[in-house]
């Protein structure tokens, strides 16, 4: 049997009122996911959950089987979580935050450099590699936070809101690399407000509204829960989030 990249039971936060209420999700390995919601819906708090920010008050976390409230650092080792507003040292050039993200990681250091080259090239960064990010555009610096997420070759990438705020080339660029990772066997998982995005990118969608999963599947099998073969998931979103 194979091991879902994340698996959560039971999960509850509350903070002045409940965010998350006994939330249970699976997501199998190798696939880009979409979690999509309203605002206020959880996500976010779900998220941070999972990648060891936030501690939940009840419910398990396991990524790759692995216990992530018993074991964090076991799981934070093969997981990056890129935040909707990535925070960079903006002193740093790019190769400088590769190796400082690299060094937290213990990377051995040729591997490292090999690495950030790779990644550099990659992302399109080789030229502004010795450029301090500070004078950076909102893109170049997403593009420089997710080479240092993906450093250390998680095989589990989870991200926030990763287009919000970027042109239309830059935002192709992301959509590309994260592409690329699931197409090399990594698990994806996205939360956008974007919905058209989800829509052309996602294997699988999860959308959620107070705290809950409402539905969970492929296009077409949301297309089929909500008896409309040919409806945008824009039409299904509003749909089944204005009647939870």
């Amino acid at each position: 049997m194979t091991i879902p990249a994340l698996s959560i039971h039971g999960l509850a936060k509350s903070f002045d009122k409940p965010v998350i209420a006994g939330l249970d999700m699976e997501i199998a390995a190798g696939q880009l996911y979409a979690l999509l919601g309203p605002n206020g819906a959880g996500k976010t708090t779900t998220l941070r959950m999972v990648t060891g920010l936030t501690r939940p008050d009840a419910g398990t976390i396991r990524i790759f089987g692995i216990d992530a409230l018993a074991d964090p650092i076991a799981t934070k080792a093969v997981t990056a979580w890129l935040p909707d507003e990535p925070m960079l040292y903006d002193k740093l050039t790019p190769s400088e935050y590769l190796a400082f993200v690299a060094g937290l990681w213990r990377m051995d250091p040729k591997h490292a450099a090999d690495g950030a080259e790779r990644l550099l090239h990659w992302l399109d960064l080789w030229d502004q590699r010795d450029t301090r990010c500070e004078g950076f555009s909102r893109g170049m610096k997403q593009k420089v936070a997710l080479a240092g997420a993906l450093i250390h070759d998680p095989q589990l990438l989870i991200l926030d809101e990763p287009l919000t705020g970027l042109d239309a080339n830059m935002a192709r660029a992301v959509k590309d690399a994260l592409r690329a990772q699931v197409d090399a066997g990594k698990t994806v998982i996205v939360t956008t407000h974007i919905l058209e995005v989800a829509e052309r990118m996602a294997d699988r969608i999860g959308i959620i509204a107070g705290g809950k999963l409402l539905i969970e599947g492929s296009l077409a099998e949301l297309r089929n829960h909500a008896g409309n073969e040919g409806g945008t998931l824009e039409d299904i979103f509003i749909r089944l989030t204005s009647e939870a």
